[in-house]
């Protein structure tokens, strides 16, 4: 992805995608480039229009980023069995939705 992203930002910097270019920006990330991966992407950006692409690309739906509402607080009794489930949940490590729910904050 960080070659496409080099692309991307040459592209938008109205620079030439070369290879020289591209190894450039990619060193100035602190990406050691390999040469193959570099050339073959210039090659293939050579015959595609970088603007057409990215009109037609679908966006991914917004994510709203409000915060969620507190739930009311337990009862004393249950506040007893959800420190012993949280217990057993931390000895089992994060669940599949937890792990879900944390990568796609990411994006």
């Amino acid at each position: 992805m960080e070659y496409i992203y080099g692309a991307l930002l040459l592209y938008y910097a109205k620079q030439e995608i070369s290879e020289e270019n591209l190894v450039k920006v990619l060193e100035a990330a602190g990406i050691k480039p390999d040469e193959i991966r570099v050339k073959t992407l210039v090659a293939a950006l050579k015959e595609i229009n970088i603007e057409e692409a990215i009109k037609s690309a679908p966006l991914a739906p917004a994510v709203p980023h409000a915060p969620a509402a507190a739930p009311p607080p337990p009862a004393p009794a249950a506040k007893a069995e959800e420190k012993a489930e949280k217990k057993e949940e931390e000895k089992k490590g994060p669940s599949e939705e937890e792990i879900a729910s944390s990568l796609a904050s990411l994006f």
